[in-house]
């Protein structure tokens, strides 16, 4: 019996070619799983049997025929279903793209099938990403596995709970205002948002195409090393992806010394946050100050705009995004429409979800003549601000700390009906994206509840090695991590 939920990405890949078992065996095992657990929290949108199996035996054909297996040789991941996989149906959770098959796969996704990853399935989303607690999805609402009464976050909330479960090994999301950082924080998994164009976008769903970074979910630091390590790069097909060198992150993870490491704590991160997860985050704070690190104190005083920003610039990205969702160029039509317009109109009005009709109306709204400069322009101006702010306050430390977010995960209905309540969850997240800054989301311990509290350390631009190295010694001396539900 192979234990799911002890396997690294580097242990899979050691046992299969000491033939421990097989990539056939691996995949099998975690397809019986998500048999057993996933009709339970819903994490899947698709499941990809018949595709892993295939994978799984060329990986075992490999080892036979004595040929170099890949870096995640048998590492089975979960992929958030607005990341296009050829052949396979990709829905980016809305019933206007359900019966969509893809001819080309993402880059990222291309990039990890090179190393030998195998695909177990396509996980649940808010529709194209548009939301905090993964209800927004045109299927169903994900649970969280900790409680299934509630939300798992969002959107990535499928790839969270997935990855929780033990129903892969690695998941795949997208972070575009906090949507890896906070189901990671509300599932008690390690998650990070990479730096703006560290990763490749092509081939993934486009919701604000200037605030979205692809990003991974792993049980600890090293296999978001590891992951990392495969994914990041130029892509040619991405004009916004970096040129910057890509390092063995995960050869970097005792790179950083704890001791005098300029820790700085942005007073605006702790206000207004429920007291377990103040409390979670300063017991974190004091284990960085037992191993030597410097505890500073710094401000952020426009990060109270970020949300305001947010909200503004990517519903217009939304809003120009989405216009291709017309029922002739993508997604599905009606057939009983009279002319073109009318044919518009019934199309969206019954293909498209709540979430995503709101998002597109209000950047239109913002687009249009006469609020251009009132709103876009202004926010635009603010963004510039809070990268600044940023910048001047990473010249006194090496990386900042702060919560995820300001509760733990809340009861299934609750907030899907006020939209306000929901964007706030993404505060603490939102104002890293407006900067394009990479953050890491760490479990730091539970609530009074039993629900998982997620810590964040916020790093410089291309600094994934500095977060993952100092994130990998916290979970050398913490145990968070390896808390699991039971299920």
């Amino acid at each position: 019996m192979i234990d799911l939920a002890s396997l690294t990405i580097n242990q899979i890949r050691f046992s299969l070619l000491k033939k421990e078992f097989t990539a056939t065996d691996l995949a099998k095992a975690y397809l019986a799983r998500i048999k057993q657990i996933d009709p339970k929290i819903k994490a899947f949108i698709t499941i990809t049997e018949t595709e892993a199996l295939l994978q799984a035996q060329a990986i075992d054909d490999k080892i036979t025929k004595g040929q170099k297996l890949g870096n995640l040789a048998g590492s089975c991941m979960a992929v958030k279903d607005i990341y296009l996989t050829k052949d396979i149906q990709t829905t980016a959770g809305s019933q206007l793209l359900k019966d969509y098959i893809p001819q080309y796969s993402s880059t990222i996704y291309q990039r990890l099938l090179n190393q030998d990853a195998i695909i177990l399935g396509k996980t649940n989303t808010d529709t194209f990403a548009f939301g905090a607690s993964t209800e927004n999805s045109g299927f169903f609402t994900t649970k969280n596995p900790w409680n299934t009464a509630m939300v798992p976050g969002g959107s990535s909330g499928g790839s969270a709970a997935a990855q929780i479960g033990d129903l892969c090994t690695f998941a795949l999301g997208t972070d575009t205002g906090g949507s890896i950082r906070q189901p990671a924080s509300l599932c008690g998994v390690t998650g990070l948002k990479p730096t703006y164009g560290r990763n490749s976008r092509y081939g993934i769903t486009a919701m604000a195409s200037s605030f979205d970074a692809p990003g991974a979910f792993a049980s600890n630091c090293q296999d978001l090393a590891t992951v990392l390590s495969q994914t990041a790069g130029f892509d040619p097909f991405d004009a916004t992806s970096s040129q910057i060198e890509v390092p063995n992150y995960a050869n970097l993870l005792n790179k950083v010394s704890l001791k005098g490491l300029k820790i700085g704590l942005p007073k605006q991160y702790f206000e207004g946050v429920e007291p377990d997860v103040k409390a979670r985050t300063e017991e974190s704070i004091k284990i960085f100050e037992k191993q030597g690190a410097q505890i500073i104190p710094i401000s952020l005083p426009n990060t109270n705009l970020g949300i305001d920003v947010y909200y503004v610039l990517v519903p217009c990205e939304i809003s120009a995004n989405m216009a291709r969702y017309d029922g002739l160029r993508f997604g599905q039509s009606v057939k009983d429409s009279d002319n073109l317009v009318d044919l518009y109109f019934k199309t969206r009005g019954k293909f498209m979800e709540p979430e995503l009709k709101r998002r597109i109306l209000i950047g239109t709204y913002f687009l249009s003549s006469g609020y251009y400069d009132a709103y876009y322009l202004q926010a635009s101006k603010v963004r510039t601000l809070i990268k600044q702010e940023f910048q001047q306050e990473f010249k006194k430390v090496d990386l900042m700390l702060a919560p995820v977010s300001p509760t733990t995960a809340w009861p299934i209905g609750q907030k899907v009906n006020d939209p306000l309540q929901m964007y706030l969850a993404d505060v603490l997240t939102v104002p890293i994206n407006v900067a394009g800054l990479p953050a890491l989301s760490l479990p730091c311990g539970l609530d009074s509840k039993g629900l998982p509290v997620g810590l964040q350390l916020i790093g410089n631009y291309f600094t994934e090695d500095k977060l993952l190295s100092v994130g990998h010694q916290f979970q050398q001396i913490t145990d968070f991590h390896l808390k699991k539900p039971k299920l």
